[in-house]
């Protein structure tokens, strides 16, 4: 009977990337610890420690500090961890990448969907991308590419539509209102134009462009009700 190797084990003399880290259960941050400090695992199933010798790189776009703070990640976990972090300010901060990525996006979504000619981009368009703040930073801009391709019907692309479903929006009224506050009635306005809906297509992780499981744990910590027969009613 062959065994199955996990990523781990395969990674071993080499290198492995950990997306979203900071969405670790607490059970996972346990055993990652516990790769890291004893470079050592052990099979699902198996009772034997197997020594690995893999670099780990991870990312993340939560606030770890902010996590351990909260007792949501673990300490120990974040210090072995950021050894050597890097921080890649927001799209917003780096403008200057937008039309590469729009390039590239373009590209890899015109083989995706197996269309044969790739549309060109209108004149204006790319000032009009650059203008936008981008609050889902990449992730936006992969799914902005992606509907305005399936939109184009073989036309130039105008992205008239930057904002796609946030435009509905209610603009928030005028107040001393806390950061806190402001979250939260964002949040419970794009609940209210998602229909309640978290994960998926239209859902409000992919309007908001974060994680749905960040965006739980945010409604959780904002008091905001979610789930069946929830219905979410906007503040002003």
């Amino acid at each position: 009977m062959t065994q199955r190797k996990g990523r781990f084990e395969r990674a071993d003399k080499g290198t492995i990337f950990l997306d979203e880290v900071g969405e670790l259960p607490a059970q996972a941050q346990v055993r990652l610890l516990r790769v890291l400090q004893e470079k050592e695992i052990e099979r699902v199933g198996g009772s034997q420690a197997i020594k690995v010798d893999i670099r780990v790189i991870s990312a993340t776009h939560r606030d770890l500090e902010e996590l351990v703070a909260e007792g949501v990640f673990r300490a120990d976990l974040y210090y072995r961890l950021s050894v050597f972090p890097i921080r890649i300010p927001p799209l917003r901060e780096r403008r200057a990448d937008i039309p590469a990525l729009i390039s590239h996006f373009m590209e890899r979504k015109v083989h995706e969907m197996g269309m044969r000619i790739t549309p060109t981009v209108a004149p204006g368009a790319i000032d009009r991308l650059l203008r936008y703040d981008w609050p889902g930073n990449v992730r936006e801009v992969a799914n902005v590419v992606e509907r305005a391709l399936i939109q184009s019907n073989g036309k130039v692309l105008t992205f008239d539509d930057i904002t796609g479903p946030l435009r509905q929006v209610v603009e928030t009224p005028s107040g001393p209102f806390k950061l806190e506050e402001m979250e939260a009635q964002h949040i419970r306005q794009v609940m209210k134009i998602a229909n309640g809906k978290i994960e998926g297509k239209n859902g409000a992780a992919e309007i908001l462009g974060i994680n749905p499981a960040t965006l739980r744990h945010r409604m959780r910590k904002l008091g905001i009700p979610f789930g069946r027969g929830k219905v979410m009613r906007v503040v002003g």
